[in-house]
This record gives structure tokens, sequence and C-alpha cells, in this order.
């Protein structure tokens, strides 16, 4: 093609694409002939380098003929034979069974719909039919939204570079509180059916569906509501709208099938993608207004702090690993402490070592963590070994998680006991408090909380960038403060220096012990 685009691009290596542009425009980087990533050659470059995005540089070793096109013209700018890594071989950027993979507008590594053919797109729609017909009967008017309805209504099929069904509801009920309790109780009418659900805040979740080649996607169902004249809708409105855009329910087409839809799409689709809807963008990035975004926090995402990171700490097969090596400094000094121990409480216990060594010892053993399914490893090798050994989910920004866990302890009889290493310095003081109140509860009959944590030095301050980012030493006198402020006695207070095998500086643990009074 011979159409003049503004951009220039001067190669292809290692580091990504080196390129001039004199406006900022999408365009696709296709690896032999196949779209994998899409950017903006402004937005998305530091001076000239587009950089690789970090979830596909794992697949850059070999040679492929690399293109970069721009996207609304479908002029090539850039078309050649490159050699990545090793060079040896031809790049593929495929799963474990082969199945084509791309980035989507997150930059996330996923099957796209541009890849799939007729039979997985039909089971898919099935299953998203049957989901919207259950959530009809348990009482919403759901419909497609975001990326599947603007697919819907401006191409009437699937986004070629989406890679999901998103869909929503509107609620009829007028205070967040009550759009909450909604939520839960569609999520429980759904697992009552068979489905797997899993939550992504107090108001929108994720239903798992298989197809044919075993696949398993999440539909995703985000609820909204209207207050004061507003939309509010997860995870990215709120804005002036009225009510018969919304109700009653028309139709679109999507891939051949008639679904629900908003009464007026398309001012939906303006609200969500702005004015230039109507034009693709595969890389285009929700932008939402900081108002938005803290009064939606504000509402229903409690349990989304510190999300992405716990869950990306145990992604992938880490869940899945059985922990090598023995049980933490702190099981062992628990072990010490107590004799007869009915319940062992590990709480933020991760891949759950030190609960399987409890429960190899005849010990009634249960796991709380924040990152669903952190333990699977642990799980099934103590299933398989017949062990009492119980692993549940815990937010303890989530006072629904927190009063649910602290009434499941507080019903067992015996001597109770919690523990947490690194749990303390891996929240904030609303976490903290959150902790007290569980313990409070959990241990009304008796028993210890023992805690372990990285302390700040006298007059330290915490700077980001130590040993993990998401765990940050506390204030020991605080933390102290916040156990006697909720009624507790502490019994033990010791503070030592550890050694970092990693060659880190030395940081301060603490080690406490506390006890509430019968």
């Amino acid at each position: 093609m011979t159409a003049q685009v503004p951009i220039s691009v001067s190669g292809v290596d290692d580091s990504g694409v080196h390129l001039t542009s004199a406006q900022d425009i999408v365009v696709d980087v296709l690896f032999d002939g196949r779209r994998i990533w899409s950017f903006w050659t402004v937005r998305d470059t530091e001076g000239d380098l587009a950089a690789w995005p970090r979830m596909l540089t794992r697949f850059l070793d070999g040679a492929a003929t690399i293109s970069v096109v721009e996207h609304l013209s479908g002029t090539v700018v850039f078309d050649e034979e490159v050699s990545l890594g090793s060079g040896q071989g031809r790049i593929a950027v495929v799963d474990a069974e082969g199945r084509p993979l791309g980035l989507d507008k997150s930059n996330r590594i996923v099957t796209t719909f541009d890849t799939r053919d007729a039979a997985h797109t039909t089971a898919l729609l099935d299953s998203t039919e049957q989901l919207l017909d259950e959530l009809r009967a348990a009482g919403v008017d759901a419909f497609p939204a975001y990326g599947t309805l603007l697919g819907a209504v401006r191409e009437q099929d699937f986004i070629g570079h989406d890679s999901d069904v998103d869909l929503a509801y509107v609620s009829r009920e007028k205070h967040p509180a009550d759009v909450v309790r909604e939520s839960f109780r569609l999520q429980r009418h759904l697992k009552e059916r068979g489905y797997a659900v899993d939550r992504y805040s107090a108001a929108a979740f994720k239903v798992d569906v298989v197809e044919a080649d075993g696949t398993v996607r999440g539909l995703d169902v985000f609820g909204g509501y209207f207050l004061d004249g507003m939309l509010y809708l997860m995870g990215e409105i709120g804005t002036p709208f009225e009510e018969e855009w919304i109700f009653p329910l028309g139709t679109c087409r999507l891939a051949g099938r008639t679904l629900p839809a908003p009464a007026v799409p398309e001012k939906l689709l303006e609200a969500t993608y702005g004015p230039g809807w109507k034009v693709p963008d595969p890389a285009f990035h929700f932008e939402t207004p900081r108002a938005t975004h803290r009064r939606l926090n504000g509402w229903f995402r409690g349990n989304r702090v510190f999300r992405n990171e716990w869950d990306a700490r145990y992604s992938g097969g880490v869940r899945d690993r059985v922990p090598s090596g023995g049980p933490s400094e702190l099981a062992r000094f628990v072990r010490q402490q107590e004799g007869q121990i009915d319940l062992l409480v590990d709480i933020g216990a991760g891949r759950g070592g030190d609960a399987l060594w409890f429960a190899r010892q005849g010990i009634s053993t249960m796991t709380l963590d924040y990152a669903h399914g952190s333990s699977n490893g642990v799980r099934r090798l103590a299933e398989s070994e017949g062990l009492d050994l119980d692993t549940s989910w815990l937010n303890l920004h989530e006072l629904r998680s927190v009063m649910a866990q602290g009434a499941r302890i507080a019903r067992r009889e015996g001597n109770v006991v919690l523990m947490g290493r690194h749990l303390v310095d891996s929240t904030d003081a609303r976490g903290l408090d959150a902790l007290v109140r569980l313990a409070r509860m959990g241990l009304a009959r008796g028993g210890r909380l023992y805690l372990e944590l990285d302390v700040l030095r006298p007059g330290e301050a915490y700077v980001a960038g130590g040993r993990r980012d998401i765990v940050r030493p506390k204030d020991l006198h605080s933390v102290e403060t916040a156990l006697t402020g909720g009624g507790a006695v502490i019994v033990l207070s010791t503070r030592s220096e550890d050694t970092r095998a990693s060659g880190e500086p030395a940081r301060p643990v603490a080690r406490l012990v506390a006890q509430w009074q019968r």
C-alpha cells in the first residue's frame, strides 16, 4: 500500500517496536499475519520505543514475519522477518494446547474471538443465554454490556480483539446497601444452580462456564443502579442518564442471536466509550473520573484493595504447588507454647505450609487467606491424606467476611489458637482493626493470637520498594495500641533483627502474643 500515515518504524528488536509518529494513532502488530498486540503510537510509547508488554515477552524467542499496520486504514508501515531472543525456530504465541493467543485491550494474554471458530462461539452464546435466563429468574433484567454490547450494536458480532462476555443489570433498588444485598442474593441463586461464582466486588462477579474444548471462560456480571439522575454501573460508569434509556429493555443481535439490550443502547455506549464509540479501537483504555472511581470504591469495592497484587502472587501454578521445607519459626513457637490445640487458624496462610504441618500432627486446622485458592496444593494433599484441614477465604476489608469467619471460629470449643505470620504488615490500619475484631470474636471463650511482623525502627518511616511492596513494616506501638484498644491483653512482645537470605538489608521482626479476657 502507498497511503501516507504519520508514522515511521525504524526497526523491531528484543526491546520492542522503534518508531516515530507525528500524531497518536492505533497500530496493530502482527506475527506471521496474525494480530497479537495493538497500541497507540504516542500514549503507549516512551521516546521512540513501544516496549513489548510484559505478558508477551515469554513468547519472544525465535523468528517471525512482524508487521506493523495502521489499524483503521490497514496501511502496512513495517513488514520484515525478525529474529528475537535466540532466533531459533518460529515464534508461536499459543497456549499449552496450541490455541492461538493475543493481547486484549488490558494487555492480558488471552484467546481472542478472532482466533476462535463457530463451535466455540456457539457454546459461549449458549452459556450467555442460559445465564441471562438465570438472572431473569432471580429477578433482574440483565443484558450485554461493555465490549459485548459494543460488538452487538456496531458489528452484530463479537469484536475480534475482545476475549470475554460482559453482562450488566441496572437494579431497581435505590440504596447502595440494598444493591449489595441483591448482588449477593444473585450469587447464592447461581451457586444453587451449580455455577462457579467468583466475586469481584460487592456489586460485580464472574460466572465460570466450561466451553466445548474444556476452556473455562468467565462471564462478567456488573451491577448498577440509578441515584439522583445518575447511572452508576460497575466498574467504570457514573454519568447523568435517563431511566428510559435502559427500561424497558429492547433487543440486539449478536452473532446471529437475539439478546436483550438497553432501550437505547447507543446512549450507554457513548457513556462507556465516549462519542467516538463507533470507531474501532483495540487498544482502548478506560479513564474513569476520580470522583466516580472513589464513589464506586466507597459503595462496592471494599474487597478489591490489593486484590490484583495478591492474586498475581498466587497466579498460575504457584497456588497448586505444595510448599517445600519445614514450618516457619512462628509455627514452631506456637507449638512449643501451646499444649492441646483444638483448632489452629492460620490467617493469611498463603500456600498453607504451616497449616499442613499442624494438620499432620492431628490438629484441626483452618486457613484463611485473601487470595482465592492460594493453598490449593496443600488442600488437595490434605484431602488425599485424610487430614482435618479446611481452607477458606477472608477479606479484612469486608465486614461481612470478617463477621462470618469470626462466628465460625467462635463456635469451636476447646483451645483455639490464631496465628498470622506477616499478616499485619500485609494490610493497613483498617485491616488491622478488622483482625482485632475477628480475634475478639473467635477467642471470646479463650485462646491466644500469635503474630509475627516486620516493624519500623524508632523514628523510621516506610519507603516503598523493599522486600515485598505489598508487605509494609508497621510501627510496633501502633499495632499494640490497636490490640489493647480492642480489649486484648498483650502477654508477649519481642523484637529481633531478621537476616535476609536474599541479601537485602536486615529488618526488625516483632512477635506478639495477645489474648482476650473471658
